[in-house]
């Protein structure tokens, strides 16, 4: 029999408050369904081999793009295509849904990380 489970997204964001630091709740495929709660401006970084989609549940996230801001809402999804240098920022605390392969990591190529963990999540 075929192992499906039913996941809570609001009781899984209920488990952990750390900021920055992605939780992994399911696979799908090659890659790794996670939930994050975001506050502030992360570091500039870019994904070489990865595409990164953020989906927001809860507050509103900018991501800022070299040329460009985008202003996300609840309900928004985005991809950003690998390789192009983002920075999401936060003002007040967000919730968000990331999708994205298992491969990748939360910093990309940034070399300065700003005191933000880099990670490929951990499981909750």
């Amino acid at each position: 029999m075929t192992n499906i489970i039913i996941t809570d997204l609001a009781q899984k964001l209920t488990k952990f408050s750390d900021l920055w630091s992605p939780k992994i709740v399911a696979e799908l495929n090659e890659s790794y369904i996670k939930l994050a709660k975001l506050k502030g401006e992360y570091v500039w970084h870019k994904h070489d081999n990865e595409d990164e989609m953020f989906l927001i549940i809860k507050g509103e996230l900018k991501i800022e793009l070299r040329d460009k801001v985008l202003c996300l809402k609840r309900g928004n999804m985005v991809v950003i295509p690998r390789g192009i240098e983002h920075r999401p920022i936060a003002d007040s605390e967000v919730h968000v849904m990331l999708i994205e392969p298992k491969t990748t990591i939360s910093t990309g190529d940034s070399k300065s990380t700003e005191g933000k963990k880099s990670t490929q999540g951990e499981w909750i």
